[in-house]
């Protein structure tokens, strides 16, 4: 497993730029399972805010997906099951962009969570240093035998809990974790963008 996570990141590269070809340790690993995606929901229309992101169940004031948004999330979910990924679960955000796209993946129950839910200034510090490394320990947890486990949520969370270096996550982009327990993990891949997804499973 050491010598697939070093190959992995001379791939990375590729895969966030040029698309196809598979890298060949990428997909073999994941069909075996035992890895953490962290997916950054799929397309967004950019001219709407969340405007009311203390009440979450007013998702009229929240920032929607957008259909290329929606069709992002139903070729991923129907790529995985052509290339026979398998998932346990699905863990997202608490906003509805993110739920919405969970569910249109369609790759196994969805459970919501405030754990990795965007907290932003309308939380405390203290809050979102919690949602951090409640995501840490997510990440470091490996998912049952043969499976993967997928986190849909969103970029702020992920570099808080991550790091800096993925400060740069594009929407619908997939960055493939391996768990190391207590705390801590390892990326292993970037992929970028989710159409990638689809054009492998062709």
């Amino acid at each position: 497993m050491k010598a697939f996570g070093c190959l992995l990141m001379l791939v990375v590269p590729l895969v966030a730029q040029a698309g196809p070809p598979v890298p060949a340790e990428l997909l073999p690993e994941l069909r075996k399972g035992g890895y953490i995606l962290f997916m950054r929901h799929p397309k967004t229309n950019a001219d709407q805010a969340d405007t009311d992101p203390l009440n979450l169940e007013n998702v009229k004031a929240q920032r929607q997906l957008t259909d290329e948004g929606r069709e992002q999330a139903r070729g991923v979910g129907a790529a995985f099951r052509t290339l026979n990924i398998p998932v346990e679960n699905i863990t997202s955000s608490k906003f509805y962009r993110a739920q919405e796209a969970s569910k249109l993946l369609d790759l196994g129950p969805v459970t919501t969570s405030v754990d990795v839910t965007e907290g932003g200034q309308v939380v405390s510090p203290r809050e979102n240093q919690r949602r951090a490394k409640a995501l840490q320990q997510l990440l470091s947890e490996a998912p049952a035998k043969g499976k993967n486990r997928i986190i849909v949520s969103h970029r702020p969370n992920l570099q808080d809990a991550a790091g800096k270096d993925l400060g740069d996550l594009g929407e619908g982009e997939i960055v493939v974790f391996q768990p190391l327990g207590e705390g801590k993990f390892k990326v292993v891949a970037r992929v970028a963008p989710p159409e990638v997804w689809s054009q492998w499973a062709k």
